[in-house]
């Protein structure tokens, strides 16, 4: 189980850049891995005004292939080979990935320093990256849309007192986490020999850009934090719903059913100067939600509650 894991919102803004947000992307780091999950224009250079590395992102995940998700791929790309990176980069997406990413980032003239791999998801895939995963499901938007869930693996919960008993170091213990059993002088030990249950991992989950869909909430059902978009309030909910996007009311009646533990409200429409009448809106309605601002981080912690089963 990772000791980090933390959320960097370098844009939570819809449709286009504001004077109050740029366009959406999100960072999650877990540990000194750093996952991107859409990257609309600008991306990079929100970067630059944290302590997240453009440099040490692993993998980006679009949700789709309307411009503010994604148009700021080319220019991060640049930049990185620039800085001479050699490490290969992962991008993922819906239908037409390599498609459009392959002439997208055949503009230009400039030269990557390392590979670039591009994936293809339909939605429906779980994908093991081994201490997590990451899930798809699509959405309703008028294009191929996902979203996204991270779950961090489950781990043993070790009883100090049963470890002690055993004479087990963190080493070992580790260890024992990842085999299921070892020889310990002389002796074999199974991880059973010493749990105290199941420290349940971290889930957070992205909607992408969606007009309310009940799927949505088996797929953020218990998450720790569910980013949903939120374009509107709810006097323009029946236009947006046409749109493909949600109202801060629907994303809080789903926040509401999924049982989350936090609902997070993002892609704001220009229009809101003020985006207090979608926060209010929300919390009447699912009292832990909030709109997060541009470059706020989120430091996800383990539920105390989940310790142990």
């Amino acid at each position: 189980m990772a000791s980090t894991v933390r959320l960097v919102f370098f844009g939570t803004g819809g449709s286009w850049p504001s004077p109050e947000r740029n366009v959406m992307s999100i960072g999650l780091q877990v540990d000194s891995e750093v996952l991107l999950f859409d990257c609309g224009e600008g991306t990079q250079r929100q970067m630059m005004h944290t302590n997240m590395s453009f440099m040490k992102i692993k993998r980006i995940f679009i949700t789709h292939y309307h411009g503010d998700h994604f148009l700021g791929i080319a220019g991060l790309i640049q930049t990185m080979a620039l800085n001479e990176r050699k490490e290969p980069l992962e991008i993922y997406g819906p239908p037409r990935t390599v498609d459009i990413l392959t002439r997208y980032l055949s503009v230009g003239y400039y030269s990557t320093t390392f590979p670039i791999r591009l994936y293809e998801l339909e939605g429906g895939e779980s994908i093991d990256f081994g201490d997590y995963t990451i899930s798809t499901l699509r959405v309703a938007h008028p294009v191929p849309t996902l979203a996204y869930a991270f779950k961090e693996k489950d781990i043993p919960r070790i009883d100090k007192k049963k470890a002690d008993y055993y004479r087990l170091d963190s080493k070992t213990l580790e260890k024992l986490r990842k085999e299921g059993s070892i020889i310990h002088h002389g002796k074999e030990i199974r991880i059973e020999d010493v749990m105290g249950g199941i420290r349940k991992g971290r889930k957070i989950v992205y909607s992408g850009d969606t007009a309310p869909l009940k799927d949505m909430v088996k797929f953020s059902r218990d998450a720790d934090i569910l980013i949903h978009e939120a374009t509107v309030d709810s006097s323009l909910e029946e236009k947006a719903n046409q749109y493909g996007h949600s109202s801060a009311r629907q994303a809080a009646e789903i926040a509401r059913e999924a049982s989350v533990r936090e609902l997070i409200l993002v892609h704001i429409s220009p229009r809101y100067k003020n985006a207090s009448v979608i926060e209010k809106e929300a919390r009447s309605i699912f009292p832990r939600s909030r709109v997060v601002r541009d470059l706020e981080e989120i430091i996800v912690k383990v539920r105390k509650s989940q310790d142990s089963s």
